[in-house]
């Protein structure tokens, strides 16, 4: 009687009244004495307001049974697919949903409930997966401000990976301390390709002189990334930058006269083919014509294969004692310089040298800044 005395009230109700008593019967509904019929004859009057004209009165149902886990969930659900400004409320707070329920709207339910989605507190790692998969970008920068979330580093590096031309998703993600070094990689390469695509900087800069510039600065990263994370992360970093044909000479001789033996190593090994173990013995150990070999193996032409294996002896002869600056001096006071200035020898040194003058000025801007502290 209660029911129908209620459906025959709201077929002639005002929007606001409506609105004003759908919010009643959800609060009826979550008080935990109600009586069982009473709560059965509640939950058909809210499910026949789920086809009230008046977003007004769903909205309402919406705001007092989005923040309960007694919500009942067919409600949940129908108001979660309701027009967007319904559902937001029911997607950013109800407990009710579950992660099934979340992946399904994240799929499903456009960029608006992506978002929403992505701002739930304490969100698991199964949703954020699927955010990262099939989110937009506003999804993904919610998310990555979302500091309650579980994010995977496969999830991370996915975002980094779809969404790093985008200059605040970069920054959230270069300041992760979980960000896998083949994603923090990939986001430096960005980060150089938007400033090399800069009106200010093509104007300031020719474009040789740029791309140069832009080349050096994404080594120099590399290397800095290669010498900072876990040797478990390595063979990722090092697939990755061949994959993307990033395992060049130039960056080669940078890691090995910065002294990143690991990288090295590993590099080493994706090239050549042979065994880690077998690598590292040769490098360690190996004769000169061995180690030569290692490296034609890994696709250096013979004559550059030299210069590294100048570079390695000298490790091996100085232990852990020499600097890079050292290392370089050494190297260049070793080799012989061709003639030809263009020949692959020669460029090569030219890197070797160019590393030299950048760890110089490295050096006596921190004696300078000692010498100033110490004034």
């Amino acid at each position: 009687m209660i029911i129908e005395a209620f459906i025959r009230w709201i077929e002639t109700a005002r929007a606001a009244d409506r609105a004003n008593a759908a919010a009643a019967l959800a609060r009826a509904f979550l008080r935990p004495d109600l009586a069982d019929e009473q709560r059965q004859a509640a939950l058909l009057a809210m499910s026949h307001l789920l086809d009230d004209p008046s977003p007004q009165v769903r909205l309402s149902l919406a705001q007092a049974l989005a923040h309960s886990s007694l919500a009942p969930r067919a409600i949940m659900i129908a108001l979660a697919e309701d027009q967007p400004e319904i559902a937001c409320t029911v997607v950013a707070l109800s407990p009710v949903l579950t992660d099934a329920d979340l992946i399904d709207l994240a799929a499903t339910g456009g960029p608006l409930l992506g978002g929403f989605v992505a701002f739930r507190g304490g969100l698991s790692r199964s949703v954020a997966a699927a955010l990262a998969e099939v989110g937009d970008e506003g999804a993904a920068l919610i998310l990555l401000e979302n500091e309650t979330a579980s994010i995977s580093s496969r999830s991370v590096s996915r975002i980094a990976e779809r969404f790093g031309h985008c200059a605040a998703i970069r920054r959230l993600l270069l300041e992760r301390g979980d960000l896998p070094a083949d994603a923090r990689q990939s986001l430096v390469e960005q980060v150089s390709t938007a400033l090399a695509d800069s009106d200010l900087v093509r104007m300031v800069l020719a474009r040789p002189r740029l791309e140069r510039l832009t080349l050096d600065a994404c080594e120099t990263a590399s290397v800095a990334i290669a010498g900072d994370v876990s040797v478990a992360e390595l063979p990722a970093l090092v697939e990755h930058l061949r994959s993307k044909g990033k395992l060049t000479p130039a960056l080669l001789i940078h890691a090995l006269c910065s002294g990143k033996s690991d990288f090295f190593s590993h590099a080493m090994v994706a090239l050549s083919g042979l065994e880690e173990r077998r690598v590292r013995s040769l490098l360690a150990s190996g004769r000169m014509h061995a180690v030569r070999a290692l490296f034609e193996a890994a696709g250096l032409q013979r004559d550059i294969a030299m210069v590294f294996v100048e570079a390695t002896l000298l490790w091996r002869q100085a232990g852990e004692v020499l600097t890079t600056q050292s290392i370089c001096d050494r190297l260049l006071d070793t080799c012989r310089r061709p003639a030809d200035p263009n020949s692959p020898v020669a460029l090569l040194l030219d890197l070797v040298e160019k590393l030299q003058r950048s760890e110089l000025r490295t050096t006596a801007r921190s004696y300078a800044g000692s010498a100033l502290l110490a004034a």
